[in-house]
């Protein structure tokens, strides 16, 4: 360490363009003038990015903006990739966020974490990691995301420093990437440094951050003949000559990191530095690196040879004693080595060593011979673990050996598996396990080892996981609860790739040769989950036949029977039985607790079970399930496509409430989610029909249809059924784009697929009320009967709002008296309904027909109620079409009332009034210091006490509150 601090304190020749951009930035850091001043802008973060090949002096740059920031009273983190390490997960998070917080007793540990606790501190190696399921990537870059923000507000001004962020671990630097943009908005500078040519693929998205976070990366060019000769006469004194320092500049090609070599070997020799001695210069050169740094180090001895090897074989970092025992070596032979190393420039450090540079190791690591190097790495992993340092320590060793059926190896790289999948990197583990399968395991091992290799890719590479649990099943198990955990996961996985039928046949054949009768209910109710979701189940009524037997014979005794339960209660909802029934079977289900986050199962059937309350016109017991259930995928560290579908499926119960603004601000955080977990997935096809939806309901006709580009929501439709049904969303966007045709034939599509499966619910999915309206101009007379029948089912199903909403549809298709007699029932039902953006579509509609069939003073009372209802709801194209009905009639709309914004509280006001000024939830968020989430719940309170929407905020709050 002292030799790189020497060299850290030297002249930077050349660098003053970077130490300019550094103190710059510094100086916007802690709110200081170049004088020394205080500043009155706020003080803001940055990024640096260095960026040149090895040698060039990136770490002499960083170590002096290290320097810098210390004298100015800032924080440093600092860290630095390793060659040897890039494989170790979270390597690079640890080296900054680990010493910060290492200290602290574990009930202050928690205190400080919070909630994300149990999430990141298994990650930081702070804790052990906990049983059950692990936190999905998204999820734990979410907790690392607050830790790192915590920590730079807490300790402001803070400076995090990356060197070597090529050789950065892939978990660490994906986490960095995306922080990296937020830095500006934090008392946080990131300076990073990095070889361009040398950045793996993983650091795609790295490679393109300098620009994307306002900033250029500083490219360091090598130095001048002029800056070398001011290098060698700091270090050799003015007696170098100017043809001597040339020449250190000719042989170096102005690499800084040789030319400092070169003057100590020009010092060590006791060369004069004239032109006499310039000749020697270039054999010089060429012992500073390469073949002839080896030739250097090999003089040195044997014993030192095989201390540096081990030095190499170890990394960053390197205890002298865990260095010694991978050489061979007794304490005092590694003493001596090490002194030698240190004397050659090759080692640096006392307690922990390392090399000098980065190109010293890496010339050390290359020139060990193939088969000493593989030796070197098995008798690291052996010491690794002898020295309590834990199979994940060991793993990276393990991974350089070569396969000798050693089933030790298999158990050190299965635990090491084990460690990291619950920390959150299911990558890193999926290596290792893949690893464990070439060592080989033993037969009788293989079906496990397959299942856990299985369960690491189940979120990365859901194609290759089917191929490791297949392959498992085909294995000699002897353990059956290990082959019922493998028919699980592969049936899972399968359903979650948009293969259900093969999900439902997978476990279809196990149930007919598993002896157990409760393992046996298990499978039939997983079946059960899956065929409900199949868009191409060949008999669906018998299945549903087969459920409601079963169903009605179980007590709910265990999670298993109350998982059957739930599905018959969500079956009677799709089949549109008496909703009475199927509130009935949704509360037995509830009566002995079902967790949205079990490790083991999904939560398909949770989130059905809720639904079922909504669709049965009690939303308000919905939004409680989904609240504890979207705070178990919280706790969990589940924020990718779990807190999607919590969010999208809230917006969408908002959305049946007639709560417009909130709903869209749960669909658009959910639609966001769904965007890291990808297009083409489950969730996404959810988010995106909820929000078009919702834009439709708003009026918002031209964006609901550019969202739908956006996102390519139009056929193939998946397999999977999704809630709102994505193909009648789509034929609902093609009706209110005029495109009558073309949306008839989309919902009579929709209808052949669901009404043969019994599906035939229109509060679930109201493909008829949307056909009627659509084929009303060219087949008025099918149009009415199609809209009759959608009126009889539902009231077969019985909540009122669904009757009241399909009533209005028979209304829209019919005309004279018995479209006001429809019109009249239908606000009558949803009067008694939660559903209140339909109930305003009713009364403005009733309004409007009892305006034109000459009842002005009816249609004045209905109108102003419908046009309060809409903009209460924020159903902003509604409300324009209520003022355009009064006005048509002589009248003025009523001046909107003032509210009881004194019951708001402070931080409800503070969002209310940044959402009037037209931010977004996300720079309401960043505004007030808090996650998204919180904005939206914050937003949603406001909504409830004001009774207006976003765009009635301004004049509900008043003009002073907003301006």
């Amino acid at each position: 360490m002292g030799q790189r601090a020497a060299r850290s304190r030297r002249t930077l020749f050349e660098r003053e363009g970077e130490l300019a951009a550094a103190d710059e930035a510094l100086n916007e850091l802690t709110g200081l003038r170049e004088d020394g001043t205080e500043a009155s802008e706020r003080p803001r973060g940055a990024l640096l990015a260095f960026a040149g090949r090895a040698g060039i002096g990136k770490t002499t740059l960083l170590a002096e903006v290290r320097r810098r920031a210390a004298a100015q009273g800032c924080t440093v983190l600092s860290a630095r990739g390793g060659d040897q390490e890039q494989g170790v997960a979270f390597h690079v998070a640890r080296q900054l966020l680990q010493p910060q917080l290492a200290g602290l007793a574990e009930a202050e540990l928690r205190a400080q974490l919070g909630s994300w606790y149990a999430i990141v501190g298994p990650a930081l190696g702070l804790c052990a990691p906990s049983e059950g399921a692990p936190p999905d990537q998204q999820g734990l870059r979410d907790g690392l995301d607050w830790v790192l923000t915590h920590l730079a507000v807490q300790r402001a001004p803070m400076v995090l420093v990356l060197d070597d962020a090529h050789w950065a671990d892939p978990e660490s630097l994906s986490w960095l990437a995306a922080f990296a943009p937020r830095v500006e908005e934090l008392p946080l500078l990131l300076a990073v440094a990095y070889r361009p040519d040398e950045l793996p693929d993983h650091a795609e998205a790295f490679r393109g951050l300098p620009g994307r976070a306002g900033q250029r990366p500083l490219d360091l060019e090598p130095l001048s003949a002029a800056a070398v000769a001011g290098l060698v006469r700091e270090d050799l004194g003015t007696q170098a000559d100017d043809v001597f320092c040339r020449e250190c500049w000719a042989v170096t090609a102005g690499n800084p990191f040789e030319a400092v070599e070169l003057t100590a070997k020009v010092r060590d020799r006791g060369l004069v530095p004239t032109e006499e001695g310039a000749h020697l210069l270039r054999d010089l050169a060429a012992a500073v690196k390469g073949s002839g740094l080896i030739a250097r180090l090999e003089r040195l001895g044997a014993s030192t040879v095989r201390f540096a090897w081990a030095c190499a074989v170890l990394g960053t970092e390197i205890p002298p004693t865990l260095a010694a025992a991978v050489a061979g070596l007794g304490t005092e032979e590694a003493a001596d080595a090490a002194d030698a190393l240190r004397g050659a420039r090759i080692l640096a450090g006392a307690d922990t060593l390392e090399f000098v540079h980065p190109l010293i190791a890496t010339a050390v690591y290359r020139a060990i011979p193939g088969a000493v190097r593989v030796a070197l790495h098995g008798q690291a992993a052996w010491c690794v673990i002898n020295e309590g340092l834990g199979p994940s320590a060991a793993a990276r060793h393990l991974m350089e050996t070569h396969p000798e059926g050693d089933n030790w190896v298999v158990q050190q790289l299965r635990a090491a598996a084990r460690e990291t999948q619950r920390a959150g990197a299911p990558d890193t583990a999926r290596r290792y396990l893949a690893r464990a399968l070439r060592e080989p395991p033993p037969p009788k091992e293989r079906a496990a080892v397959l299942h856990e290799l299985g369960c690491a890719s189940l979120l990365t590479e859901p194609a290759t996981t089917v191929n490791h649990l297949r392959a498992a099943l085909e294995e000699p198990i002897t353990d059956p609860e290990l082959r019922h955990n493998i028919v699980y996961r592969l049936s899972q996985v399968l359903a979650h790739s948009d293969r259900l039928a093969e999900a439902s046949e997978t476990l279809a054949r196990e149930i007919r040769v598993t002896g157990d009768a409760r393992v046996r209910l298990r499978m039939q109710s997983e079946q059960f989950m899956w065929d409900a979701f199949r868009a191409d189940e060949p008999d669906s009524p018998a299945r549903s036949r087969r459920l409601a037997r079963l169903a009605d014979r179980l007590t709910g005794r265990d999670l298993t029977e109350r998982y059957v339960i739930g599905l018959r209660a969500w079956d009677a909802t799709l089949r549109g039985e008496p909703a009475h029934v199927a509130l009935h079977h949704a509360e037995r289900a509830l009566a002995g607790g079902i967790r949205w986050a079990e490790a083991d199962r999904g939560f398909e059937v949770p989130v059905l079970v809720a639904l079922t309350f909504m669709y049965a016109d009690r939303p308000g017991r919905t939004e409680e399930l989904f609240a504890a259930g979207i705070a178990d995928f919280e706790s969990q560290g589940w924020h990718g496509a779990h807190l999607s579908f919590g969010y999208t499926l809230l917006g969408y119960v908002r959305y049946r409430r007639g709560r417009l603004a909130e709903a869209e601000d749960f669909a658009r955080a959910g639609l966001r989610l769904a965007e890291r977990v990808g297009a083409g997935t489950p969730v996404h096809w959810y988010a995106v029909g909820v929000i078009i939806e919702i834009l439709l309901a708003r009026g918002r006709v031209t964006e609901a249809a550019q969202i739908g580009e956006d996102h390519a929501f139009g056929a193939p439709f998946p397999a999977a059924v999704t809630f709102p049904d994505v193909q009648t969303v789509h034929g609902e966007l093609l009706l209110a784009r005029g495109l009558t045709k073309e949306a008839a034939a989309e919902l009579e599509a929709a209808g052949r697929r669901l009404d043969p499966r019994g599906m035939r619910n229109p509060s679930w999915c109201p493909w008829q009320l949307h056909l009627a309206r659509a084929e009303r101009h060219d087949a008025p007379e099918r149009a009415v009967a199609t809209a009759l029948e959608a009126v009889h089912r539902a009231r077969q199903f019985g909540a009122p709002s669904a009757v009241g909403e399909a009533l209005r549809a028979a209304a829209d298709v019919s005309s004279g008296s018995t479209r006001v007699k429809l019109l009249e029932e239908s606000v009558s039902h949803l009067e008694r309904s939660p559903a209140a953006y339909e109930l305003a579509c009713a009364l403005v509609a009733l309004g409007t027909e009892l305006r034109r069939s000459g009842s002005p003073k009816e249609a004045a009372e209905h109108l102003y109620r419908g046009l309060d209802a809409a903009v209460q709801c924020g159903a902003d194209g509604l409300g324009d079409e209520a003022r355009a009905e009064l006005a048509a009639a002589g009248l003025r709309p009523r001046r909107l009332h003032s509210t009881e914004t004194d019951t708001l509280t402070a931080r409800e006001r503070a969002a209310a009034a940044l959402t009037a000024r037209g931010r977004t939830t996300t720079e309401v968020a960043e505004e007030l210091g808090t996650e998204e989430p919180a904005v939206v719940r914050l937003l949603s309170a406001v909504y409830r006490k004001v009774g207006t929407d976003r765009t009635g905020l301004a004049a509900a709050l008043g003009q002073q509150t907003v301006r």
